[in-house]
């Protein structure tokens, strides 16, 4: 199970009581980190799995209205997908939340994805950019993201390309020999540190009202699997044709908020992954 190294304390607000709307791998790591200081931590999720013990489970599929009221809560982070295709949005589900929720929850978090930008170029996105989606997924996000604010007046956390134990798909693309785009521009963050992030947004006095969740080495997908191959002794994998140029986002403001990041690039991340698998 996920440990919860490296909890800080909670200096500027105690949140309490946190309800995680949405409870899989990201969520669950941050709600270790605060049940580790003896924080009450509900989970909301559509099956109710192997949460860790002390965690209260709630099971219900949000595509529908729940049928009962939801406990009052301080704080509240959101991390539901965007849904099946055929099934409501993000903008329905999160209505019923927000109607079974007794009062809007002191802080809320939306984390959405670094997927809803579909600008190219080499020049760094930061979080004055506005998206301006035109795929289905990403206008989903952006509809994640605007119900969020109206109903919730949530902070939005994107994470780029979230990788960790378990998260390894990087990792068996090289293994596997699986083609893989070179030139690709990309970007990225450790599990680990997009659960301090968020814990960190849920506790501070001012937060932004947008944050990146990426680290501090945006690459060319290339570079990053022949780390890999290398560490691995593996070949490195074959190149497939160009598809998606990328893009380059700029991860200051989550340096200035959270301070050094446990995994600051994909080396130091890819380096300690690769060394707990047996």
């Amino acid at each position: 199970m996920t440990d919860v190294r490296g909890a800080e304390p909670r200096p500027d607000r105690a949140s309490g009581r946190t309800l995680l709307v949405g409870c899989g791998r990201v969520a669950t790591r941050l709600g270790l980190r605060l049940a580790a200081r003896g924080d009450e931590v509900i989970g909301v999720r559509r099956h109710a799995g192997d949460l860790p013990a002390g965690f209260r489970a709630l099971v219900h599929d949000l595509d529908a209205p729940l049928p009962s009221a939801l406990p009052a809560v301080d704080s509240m982070v959101i991390t539901l997908p965007p849904g099946r295709e055929g099934s409501p949005g993000y903008r329905a589900r999160l209505d019923h939340v927000a109607a079974a929720l007794p009062a809007v929850p002191a802080r809320t978090v939306f984390v959405s994805s670094t997927g809803v930008f579909e600008r190219k170029g080499a020049a760094a996105v930061d979080e004055s950019h506005r998206p301006q989606p035109t795929s289905p997924r990403g206008q989903k996000l952006w509809e994640g993201e605007t119900a969020a604010r109206e109903l919730f007046a949530a902070v939005v956390v994107r994470p780029a390309g979230i990788y960790g134990p378990g998260r390894e798909h990087l990792v068996r693309q090289v293994r596997t020999g699986a083609q893989v785009d070179y030139s690709r521009r990309t970007n990225r963050i450790h599990e680990a540190d997009l659960a301090r992030a968020l814990d960190r947004i849920l506790t501070m006095a001012d937060p932004p009202a947008v944050l990146h969740a990426v680290d501090s080495a945006p690459a060319l997908l290339g570079e990053v699997v022949a780390f890999i191959a290398d560490e691995l002794r593996l070949p490195h994998p074959p190149r497939a044709a160009a598809r998606h140029e990328g893009i380059v986002l700029d991860g200051r403001l989550l340096r200035s908020v959270l301070g050094e990041l446990e995994f600051p690039d994909y080396r130091s991340g890819y380096r300690d992954l690769l060394g707990r698998r047996p």
